[in-house]
């Protein structure tokens, strides 16, 4: 027999903070009985026994049940193979009254004349199955698949963030899986990989340009090249030519001498002396003349042509040696290289100019001392690049141009980058793309059977339902439970429709609305797609709202439709229908073994305290005055009793729970003793003859901390629960001097031993 045989753990789910199972604690029988207050833990336990029936992991906290000995976690119920139906608020408005929808799901059960439609439907539950099958597997590979490509979109996009991202604004800097798949999808459809591709060079020069920090402005260069033919030219013209006059052949024969002659001529003519400067001895007759004659005036002007081309090419060595071109580090860094060469053709071409102007100074330099001789220029003019300074300056304006549109260029240079390292990655892609698509397509062709499936399933099964006896079967309920028959169920296509004496029902009375909710899923329990000799029954205040004689009603139908289940569940904070429940488990065959483990029923309580200001709830064995006394009144009258008589003041947590029952306590004394008052808690105390300060402050504490017998949050002075001992004393005071005998009697049950065993 398939059962869950305890809670092993709950955290955090509603009130229940951190419970585990207690190793003292029973573990569930096949009728389990469990009794607790509003807000003390029913709905959580009976919402996460629904969460198993639907197959989906409980929405807050750690769940862990154990099923046959073995631990089902929340996060396992979808795999989970226990069978349950629960009945609770959900169900109602989940299954029997959905909002919007008016019609009640079928109930299906097997026609006579259908078995051969069954067997063809069981036929295609078992095809459905491997259908299933395959749609689980489907569904995985794709999920796979699709968490494939995910990573690997991950995994690049965090390579190109990495690569491209920099201090301040930059749209790489939060760039991800989706700007990557959107970037990689579009290359594929404009198939331009190849040309976005970059090759090592461009790659490492766009790198540079997105590293690069802002620079400034470089001047360009504005040195131009002398026309050197055109020196050569000039200069061989010069060497050649001769001065013709009465050339002295000494001087004319002796470079050396005829200068030092030359310039000392030059100061005797300054100084006008016929004295040598040298030697002091009076100059030789005519020999000044003779002088003069040798250096003519031809021969001074040729001379100054001589000196004026030697100035001219001695600038222009100066210019070409001292030339300042910039440091190559004023550049962007993805410029180096290409002014590097530039620079460096550049400096070539100076080097060979000036070597070729230094020659020409020189051989000009030597045609002065040789001036009537005729010389030839051996020197042979270089081949020197004319655009080596436009070369250079093409790069500068490169450089500027970059300053101009500096975020412009950077980002374009990202932009590139991207692409190329996209291009890299798009084969991989498509292939990964590829394989999602082919399982789609495996997932829509299992999905499509599947779907055929059911919907032939559906088919037959709609020829097989008699739906007929279920309709009728539950208006007879109907009918009995409700003492007339205004209220039908009538068949409406896949469902059936609430009717009232022929019409849609409309504002139904709360009643009705869990009358027909009971009834309903107690007829359910019937539904051949649940086998209630193997199945799991829950049932969470069922008799909510009901008044004296439909709470029996309710009790006979459950008890009735519920005795057959593999296991049963019910929750329930009335009384009355606790003790209904108590007794039908009491009389069970076997309850009344000693052997705990060997009885049929097992008996609960929800106890719910607070624990930092927090509402916390666990789930231990039955009080035995619950199991001992007929009626909550003694229950309740116990417990303040031994709270105030037999135990020691405790804590918050100790005091809690006792506002609520001390009400619920009073409520029900005042109401014998003052019946016409009965629902006037305050005009009923005020009716009492007792001590006026004890009274007030009664009933400030039951105001104060309890809620129409529901526990609520802690949201008054907890200062307040403190009194909880000396006012529990007060309310015990006032039934004693009101009804001494009463008080007596009471006592006296109290105090009396009580049989542990729980037996009868």
């Amino acid at each position: 027999m398939t059962a869950i045989t305890l809670i092993s753990r709950l955290r955090d789910c509603g009130v229940f903070r951190d419970f585990k199972w207690p190793t003292d604690l029973p573990g569930f029988g096949r009728y389990n009985l469990l009794y607790g207050w509003n807000w003390s833990g029913k709905t959580t336990l009976s919402r996460l026994f629904r969460a198993l029936e639907t197959r989906t992991a409980p929405t807050n906290g750690q769940v862990t049940l154990s099923v046959n000995g073995c631990d089902v976690t929340g996060n396992d119920f979808a795999q989970a193979t226990i069978s349950v139906r629960v009945f609770n608020r959900d169900f109602m408005t989940e299954s029997v009254f959905p909002v919007g929808e008016g019609d009640v799901p079928l109930i299906f059960v097997v026609g006579k004349e259908s078995v051969e439609k069954q067997k063809e439907v069981e036929r295609l539950k078992t095809d459905l199955a491997q259908a299933q099958t395959e749609f689980a597997s489907a569904r995985l590979k794709k999920e796979k698949a699709n968490k494939t490509l995910d990573k690997f979109c991950i995994d690049r996009a965090r390579v190109i963030k990495d690569t491209l991202r920099s201090p301040g604004e930059n749209p790489y800097n939060n760039y991800d899986k989706s700007g990557f798949r959107k970037r990689t999808e579009k290359m594929a459809n404009d198939e331009d990989k190849k040309t976005l591709s970059l090759s090592e060079f461009d790659r490492d020069k766009l790198l540079l340009q997105h590293r690069a920090t802002p620079k400034s402005r470089v001047p360009k260069v504005t040195y131009r090249l002398p026309q050197l033919k055109e020196l050569v030219a000039s200069a061989s013209e010069l060497l050649s030519t001769t001065i013709f006059s009465k050339a002295i052949h000494s001087l004319k024969d002796d470079p050396e001498l005829s200068a030092w002659v030359h310039k000392g001529l030059g100061l005797h003519q300054d100084r006008n002396t016929e004295r040598c400067l040298f030697c002091e001895q009076t100059l030789p007759k005519d020999r000044l003349t003779a002088l003069e004659n040798h250096f003519s005036t031809e021969y001074e002007q040729f001379l100054k042509r001589l000196e004026a081309q030697i100035g001219q090419r001695e600038a222009a060595s100066r210019a070409a040696a001292t030339l300042a071109l910039p440091n190559r580090a004023e550049l962007y860094e993805d410029l180096g290289k290409e002014y590097e060469a530039a620079e460096t053709s550049l400096r070539r071409v100076l080097d060979s100019t000036r070597d070729l102007l230094d020659a020409l100074v020189q051989a000009l330099t030597d045609k002065k001392g040789r001036a009537f001789e005729q010389l030839s220029l051996s020197v042979t003019v270089p081949e020197v690049d004319s655009r080596a300074v436009e070369g250079v300056n093409e790069v500068i304006r490169k450089h500027n141009l970059a300053c101009d549109e500096f975020e412009a260029r950077v980002g374009e240079a990202r932009e590139r980058l991207e692409a190329d390292f996209v291009a890299g990655d798009l084969d991989e892609f498509v292939r990964l793309g590829n394989a999602v698509q082919k399982s789609e397509a495996s997932v829509n062709e299992a999905d499509t059977q599947v779907k055929r499936l059911n919907r032939e399933i559906e088919r037959l099964e709609r020829e097989i339902v008699e739906h007929r006896q279920p309709a009728e079967e539950l208006n007879e309920d109907l009918r009995k439970y409700l003492g007339h028959d205004e209220l039908r169920l009538d068949i409406k296509n896949t469902g059936y429709t609430i009717m009232r004496n022929g019409v849609p029902a409309q504002a139904l009375s709360e009643g009705e609305t869990t009358a027909i909710a009971l009834l309903y899923f107690l007829k359910s329990l019937q539904d051949r797609r649940f086998d209630l000799t193997n199945g799991v029954v829950v049932l969470d205040d069922p008799v909510s709202s009901l008044d004296a004689n439909a709470l029996y009603l309710a009790f006979g139908f459950i008890r009735e439709r519920t005795q057959d289940a593999a296991q049963l569940f019910i929750l329930t904070h009335n009384f009355t229908f606790f003790r209904q429940v108590r007794n039908w488990f009491h009389h069970l065959k076997g309850q009344k073994k000693k052997d705990i483990s060997q009885r049929p029923a097992r008996f609960y309580m929800l106890d719910c305290t607070c624990e930092e200001n927090h509402r916390c709830s666990k789930l231990k064995a039955l009080d035995p005055l619950l199991e001992q006394y007929n009626s909550e009144y003694h229950y309740l009258f116990a417990r303040i009793y031994r709270e105030a008589k037999l135990s020691t003041q405790g804590g918050l947590e100790e005091g809690y729970v006792l506002p609520n029952m001390a009400r619920r306590l009073l409520e029900a004394f005042l109401a014998f003793r003052h019946p016409q008052m009965a629902g006037d808690l305050s005009r009923a105390l005020q009716a009492v003859q007792f001590d006026e300060p004890k009274k007030a402050r009664i009933l400030r504490f039951v105001h104060t901390h309890s809620h129409s017998g529901a526990i609520g949050e802690p949201e008054h002075d907890l200062s307040l629960l403190s009194e909880s001992g000396a006012v529990v004393n007060d309310l015990l005071d006032l039934i004693r001097s009101q009804d001494p005998a009463h008080f007596s009697a009471m006592e006296q049950l109290v105090v009396a031993p009580t049989d542990e065993t729980g037996d009868e």
